[in-house]
């Protein structure tokens, strides 16, 4: 990832003079927005609620801190990615906009805007889906470096947008769009394009899973003939929109599968951060993708196995007594551990906090691998009622703490090498995020060494 210390680096100081935006919400990517559009030159008025938010750019240089009491004179609202304009209700200013006109933006697009009007040429990737777009953005950048390219990777995952660089015409911006983000585009355009996969997910946001996909198919706006879109043909409402674009797209349609991995099988037995068919698809889109921007196949093979892995995503944390203990807290969602159970032939499985809709009865072909479930959280009781159908060894132990030891304990008594957070819910109910879920399971699994 790069370096996000100084915002709009090389980019002229200038570049935006004469604009105004209005900048809500200044979290991980609202602040460093506002910090780099003041920094080119553009008028900036920002706000959160949240008066620590706000405090972090008390004294930033051409922001000014206040609420909105009108839009008249903006060129855009550039809003957080997290706080809606449409669904389940819409922000008083983002309705207010909306009312007016004012193009809702996400800082992917200025970015976007910013590269062109420096007279950049750098190339756009962009990556969606429900599950796996973290892995294959870290995956495509770590590619492109190894070959030799210069790379920025960042968006919904890494640094925010308006954080990165100025790349050289020979670079390339990996940028993993959440569908909030791809909602808020107005010019930006991905010369390689990748949808991985559709499951249920923020339908809060979206309203139906018609609408989800829509916002996910977003990716693939403005592309050209030389450009490319790879989607994943594992499921089915991924490989209906591939059809679609079949029928009319300018850019070449490729669609991929991890159930078919093909000459890549025998690289992915040699890339241990890359287990099961669902980092097959990962590294099969990422190597699309890098393929269609320049890379050969041997560098794309040598970065396949020494790829490193993320925080969170099935990475072993620690051992005991031949025991494994795997964090994959970034499954928030049942479609997600559905990956990682299918990795392990008998495991103790950690579960549990704030379940999505549908809970974990999609789950029920993985349960005859699980030795025993210790659930956690607000949700626990939903989770347990669904193995109690299926009858799968269970209990609700309420917190990690309980949890860790416990599931040791199970795994000694039931032979289960592997012990596996893999939450199939968020966190927000008991950690502020599922990097500290997964952060607190590793420290309480590395205390257990040498517990008898």
């Amino acid at each position: 990832m790069s370096d996000t210390r100084s915002p709009a680096r090389g980019f002229s100081s200038g570049l935006f003079s004469g604009r105004r935006y209005a900048v809500l919400g200044l979290g991980r990517n609202g602040a460093p927005a506002a910090r780099a559009l003041a920094a080119m030159g553009a008028i900036v008025q920002a706000w959160d609620d949240g008066e620590t938010a706000r405090s972090a750019l008390q004294d930033a240089p051409g922001i000014t801190l206040r609420p909105f009491g009108t839009l008249e004179g903006f060129d855009a609202l550039v809003m957080s990615p997290g706080i809606p304009h449409r669904l389940p209700a819409p922000h008083p200013v983002a309705a207010r906009a909306i009312a007016a006109g004012l193009p809702v933006l996400s800082d992917a697009e200025l970015l976007f805007q910013a590269v062109r009007a420096a007279g950049g040429g750098a190339r756009f990737a962009g990556i969606t889906g429900t599950n796996g777009k973290s892995t294959t953005t870290a995956l495509l950048a770590h590619i492109l470096r190894t070959a030799g390219i210069p790379v920025a990777a960042g968006g919904n995952l890494g640094p925010a947008s308006l954080s990165l660089p100025l790349l050289p015409e020979n670079g390339v911006y990996v940028l993993e769009m959440s569908s909030y983000m791809l909602e808020r585009l107005r010019t930006l355009r991905f010369d390689a394009a990748c949808l991985l996969n559709l499951s249920p997910d923020h339908l809060d946001r979206h309203g139906t899973m018609a609408a989800y996909a829509q916002a996910k198919e977003q990716v693939f706006a403005r592309q050209k003939k030389g450009d490319v879109a790879v989607l994943g043909a594992d499921d089915a409402a991924t490989v209906a929109i591939a059809e679609r674009l079949r029928a009319g797209h300018p850019a070449p349609v490729l669609t991929i599968s991890g159930e078919r991995p093909g000459a890549l099988a025998p690289i992915l037995a040699e890339a241990p951060a890359l287990p099961g068919t669902h980092n097959a698809q990962n590294a099969l889109a990422a190597a699309a993708m890098a393929a269609h921007l320049g890379v050969s196949n041997a560098d794309i093979a040598e970065a396949l196995r020494s790829f490193p892995g993320l925080p969170h995503r099935q990475r072993t944390v620690a051992e005991q007594d031949g025991i494994r203990f795997v964090d994959d807290s970034k499954a928030t969602n049942a479609d997600a551990a559905a990956r990682a159970l299918g990795c392990y032939p008998r495991l103790v499985w950690i579960a549990g906090g704030v379940a999505k809709s549908g809970g974990i009865e999609t789950l029920a072909p993985f349960f005859p691998r699980i030795a025993e479930a210790l659930l956690i959280g607000q949700d626990a009781p939903a989770l347990a009622e669904t193995l109690r159908r299926h009858d799968v060894p269970h209990r609700i132990v309420g917190t990690l703490e309980e949890a860790v030891p416990a599931a040791l304990a199970a795994a000694r008594d039931t032979q289960a090498p592997v012990v596996l957070l893999s939450p199939a819910c968020a966190s927000f109910d008991q950690f502020p995020n599922f990097e500290a879920r997964g952060e607190r399971f590793a420290a309480l699994a590395s205390s257990l060494r040498g517990r008898s």
